[in-house]
């Protein structure tokens, strides 16, 4: 009890539960070690070691109405806060699924969208754009057409695409 007053509860508690091992049949022991564990936030293992206490000694008012009502009282806050936050990760996926907006790819914004992409990529492979580089280290950029193959001498250039 002089641990958990000065606020060191690892301490405490295993120095409770040195004295619930020395003596099983020791109610105080078993609320002390209770206590500790509420001190360590461990709700249910202190509503056990509540429990055992009362089974050695039914008759006790203080385990009775402070100490397990209070680590009731904590369990059941728990337990509502996980919920709530449970069901804020809930709203928080569902606020994230609704912000996404369902396209229809075959609407005709898309379709035309599509074509015109596809018409400027013909027209850019119809016209052949080579890049040249000489070996002094110019560069030229020549758009090749179809009927006009003017390649310049391979061995002074080296050609990239």
């Amino acid at each position: 009890q002089v641990l958990m007053s000065l606020h060191e509860m690892f301490p405490a508690v295993h120095a409770a539960e040195m004295a619930v091992q020395r003596n099983p049949r020791s109610w105080d022991a078993w609320q002390t070690l209770g206590r500790a564990q509420l001190g360590l936030g461990e709700i249910a293992l202190a509503i056990r070691s509540f429990q055992v206490s009362l089974h050695i000694f039914p008759m006790n008012p203080e385990v009775w109405k402070e100490d397990l009502s209070w680590a009731r009282k904590l369990q059941e806050q728990q337990k509502a806060t996980k919920t709530e936050s449970v069901q804020a990760l809930a709203k928080g996926k569902e606020l994230v699924e609704e912000s996404i907006p369902d396209y229809d790819f075959e609407s005709d914004e898309i379709v035309a969208v599509c074509a015109a992409i596809a018409e400027k990529e013909k027209a850019l492979s119809a016209a052949k754009t080579m890049v040249i580089v000489s070996a002094s280290g110019t560069v030229e950029t020549v758009t090749e057409q179809d009927n006009c193959p003017a390649t310049p001498d391979e061995t002074l250039f080296i050609k990239a695409r």
